[in-house]
């Protein structure tokens, strides 16, 4: 009996990119990290490139890739944030594609994905169809190969998905095992209907498409052993959860079987912390035991092609017991976290991006006709523009579609027409419908699409579509009374994120208060080229103002803007961003503003700001999310160390009397205990972000801290150490045979056992494995050969392994 055994993990994240900005701005909601992104990575996309596998004592006897040895498939949408901000993350995937490949007779475990996780069901052909082929062609991208599958968002299906996907050269896809309606043996008459049960799910099966003749198979994953994944704690021990996917092996049948599962890959990791070692271990028990083989889809597909074919319940889902009603109506699915909440929003909501989607569409298709051959055709290879944005590969695209050479102008209509219709699709992105509330982040992300659709509407035809789309969405009640209805949370949270051109130069203007830009700089998706500036300072009062051309990367639009701000030592900024009229206006602007602050007459200042920029102002809110933070901390640094010297004299002049009062079992006053939980978590976080740890200074602050019963701010505190070790972790790679950097390293890794918090450690065990697996070998050979220098270098080797709990070999 042959039996196979296949883990696959779809890994996704709703998008959380601005839209005007084409990047995550912060979230205070993900700390210590700047974004969930950024989090979630940290808790289970990095863990599975270097998973670990722990001896019976819990020491590390091997760090595996995971996603070399499942099936996986991650979204275009998240892999293309992972590039830019994790590219090591990203490499790591890309190269476990390319060992998978190896591994399992030449089939890579990479699965493409619908590009941005829209309903498929719920779309229409067009949309379907530039789905299918941007996920293909993003993957190709990734991955330089073909892919053999792909996975549906929630495993929403319907026959003209499938047709499309099967036209594209897709060989297989996932379903969930109640998605088959019937099934018969293929080439026999007689068709058996699927119980409420499901369909057994340990073959492939093959799907006639009936509109084209083409076929596709399909794979129905394992629902009961899935379900204890993902939600029944099977995850808490890896021989259980190996033992388990044994189990479901039928011994009484002499055929190929394979057992396998499907779960969000955010299982292994984030919503079960090390979830990823659960899995490496399952894994390394099975293969070690020879209790099955471990594949992936397309080597089983070439081994056991399906000997039965299916028909497919459509409109069906794994995560709605409805069909798709779960992301147009209020048919029940929810979190169950809010009891007597509605989801009557979701219809709405989906009528009103279909309006949007739909009145769009022909404006797009009317306009595009004077610049490009085929619309359609053109956004189809757009893709290929999202993934590459230079010049010359934009000229490509144009060279391609293009009915003529066209002008700069028309290049940036052209951009702005392709860039409405990505958004019209990204605004379908399933996460808006999933969750229970319309106010929900998921939800106003998809409303900033819309908001990027309507506005690129406006600029492209001048007429508004804002009003109608408001009416349609305000029937969208919320469940929050004071967020009232969705064009009220349109225009709470959605709009305000809005940005153009001259909005970013408000932005580089406020900043340009508080750091020196080049020439040319870059903020965000748009570049800033300085024609001129003038700055002053008096005192603590200072003055810049200038004039500079500010460009979208993304549609080449560009304005010329003039702008002058002034601060004056304390939070409010005065200033204005206006478009460039002429010369002489701009002369004369800087001339009289840097007059009347150069004779320190500021009341005159701020009066010739508001006069020459016609009273449109500016202030740190108009700053972006990241950067008003950034100078919020630098405005408040003299504040913050005022208090700072304030917390700490306090609690130097009482700290005898709070050791005191601990040592009498006496409740200290509050107002003692925050001066000391201030100063020591301070003191300590400043001291873990040093080049050069002092250890004993630390060790005396964590004694004082642990004599004051302080309350350490583990998250913040743990997040400084292990950026430190990080940093001295890349040091030694790149001398590893500095044997102060070792001893320097181990005493940290000393202390770091002694603390009461968590320090993740990851990184620096990962650098030393590397180094374990690639020179120890040759060290250990030249100590035993009589080198004079080696065996020291073994020596302190092995006691840093030691204390990072790493097994060594000789």
């Amino acid at each position: 009996m042959e039996r196979y055994i296949c883990i696959h993990g779809h890994f996704y994240q709703p998008p959380r990119e601005n839209p005007w900005l084409e990047d995550v701005e912060l979230q205070d909601s993900a700390y210590p990290y700047h974004d969930w992104n950024e989090r979630i990575t940290a808790e289970c996309y990095e863990p599975n490139t270097a998973s670990r596998i722990l001896d019976a004592d819990g020491w590390i006897r091997k760090i595996v890739n995971n996603y070399s040895k499942i099936s996986f498939n991650f979204g275009p949408t998240l892999l293309s944030w992972m590039e830019n901000h994790e590219p090591e993350v990203h490499r790591a995937i890309i190269e476990a594609d390319r060992i998978s490949r190896e591994r399992f007779s030449g089939h890579g475990s990479a699965l493409a994905q619908a590009y941005n996780h829209m309903i498929m069901p719920l779309a229409n052909r067009r949309d379907k169809y530039t789905q299918v082929f941007w996920g293909i062609k993003d993957f190709e991208h990734r991955f330089g190969r073909r892919p053999e599958g792909m996975w549906l968002p929630e495993t929403a299906v319907d026959l003209e998905t499938l047709e499309i996907m099967a036209e594209q050269g897709i060989r297989f896809t996932i379903l969930a095992p109640y998605q088959a309606r019937r099934f018969r043996r293929t080439g026999t008459g007689t068709w058996q209907d699927v119980g409420p049960g499901g369909i057994d799910p340990s073959v492939p099966y093959l799907i006639n498409l009936p509109e084209s003749g083409r076929t596709i198979n399909v794979f129905f994953y394992n629902a009961d052993i899935s379900r204890a994944v993902a939600f029944e704690g099977l995850l808490l021990n890896g021989e259980h959860f190996a033992r388990r996917l044994i189990s479901a092996f039928d011994a009484g049948r002499p055929t190929a079987q394979l057992v396998h599962i499907a779960t969000d890959g955010e299982t292994y990791g984030h919503h079960h912390p090390h979830g990823d070692m659960a899995l490496a271990y399952a894994i390394h028990y099975i293969e070690s035991n020879k209790a099955a083989r471990i594949t992936n889809y397309g080597e089983f597909l070439e081994k056991h092609p399906p000997t039965f074919e299916v028909e497919i319940k459509e409109n069906t889902a794994w995560s709605c017991a409805h069909g798709v009603e779960r992301w147009r109506n209020n048919c029940g699915c929810n979190s169950g976290l809010h009891p007597g909440w509605s989801q009557a929003w979701r219809a709405p909501l989906r009528n009103a991006l279909n309006w949007l989607r739909n009145t769009v569409a022909p404006m797009y298709e009317e306009e595009a006709r004077r610049f490009l051959k085929d619309p359609w055709a053109a956004r189809n290879d757009y893709i290929e523009v999202i993934l590459d944005r230079s010049t010359e590969n934009l000229n490509r695209f144009l060279d391609k579609h293009a009915v003529r050479p066209l002008e700069g102008d028309e290049q940036v209509r052209v951009l702005k027409l392709l860039e409405m219709q990505r958004h019209a699709m990204l605004m379908f992105t399933s996460c808006g419908w999933f969750f229970d509330e319309i106010s929900g982040i998921e939800t106003v992300q998809v409303l900033q699409y819309a908001g990027r659709v309507i506005q690129l509407a406006q600029e492209l035809f001048g007429n508004s579509l804002e009003h109608s789309f408001l009416e349609i969405l305000s029937q969208a009640k919320s469940n929050i009374p004071e967020h009232k209805d969705g064009a009220h949370i349109y225009e709470k949270f959605a709009k305000p994120a809005m940005v153009d051109l001259v909005k970013v130069g408000a932005h580089y203007a406020i900043s340009s208060l508080f750091e020196s830009y080049d020439e040319q700089s870059r903020i965000f998706s748009y570049t800033v080229l300085r024609e001129d500036s003038v700055n002053r300072l008096a005192g603590a009062a200072k003055l810049t103002l200038g004039k500079a051309r500010v460009t979208s990367e993304i549609t080449r639009e560009g304005v010329t803007i003039v702008y002058g701000v002034v601060n004056f030592g304390y939070p409010s900024i005065n200033g204005g961003v206006q478009v460039y009229r002429d010369e002489e206006s701009y002369r004369k602007m800087a001339e009289e503003v840097t007059g009347a602050f150069d004779r320190v007459d500021f009341p005159e200042v701020i009066r010739l700001l508001d006069q020459y920029f016609d009273g449109t102002t500016f202030s740190l809110k108009h700053l972006f999310r990241d950067k008003q933070r950034e100078i919020l901390d630098i405005i408040l640094d003299s504040t913050l160390e005022e208090v700072a010297g304030d917390y700490r004299r306090i609690y130097e002049r009482h700290a005898p009397l709070m050791r005191l009062l601990q040592e009498l079992n006496i409740p200290q006053p509050k107002v003692l205990r925050a001066a000391a939980e201030f100063v020591l978590n301070t003191s300590l976080r400043q001291a873990f972000s040093e080049k050069v740890l002092d250890l004993e200074h630390i060790k005396a602050l964590l004694d004082e801290a642990r004599m004051a019963s302080v309350s350490l701010d583990g998250a913040s505190l743990g997040y400084a150490l292990k950026k430190t070790l990080e940093r001295m972790g890349e040091e030694l790679r790149k001398h590893p045979t500095d044997l102060s950097l070792l001893e320097h390293l181990e005493a940290i890794c000393n202390l770091v056992r002694s603390l009461p918090f968590e320090v993740d450690m990851w990184k620096v065990q990962n650098i030393y494995y590397g180094l374990l697996q690639s020179i120890y070998q040759d060290l250990h050979k030249r100590a035993d050969q009589g080198d004079e220098k080696a065996p020291a270098w073994v020596e302190r080797f092995g006691s840093l392994g030691d204390c990072l709990r790493i097994r060594r070999n000789k």
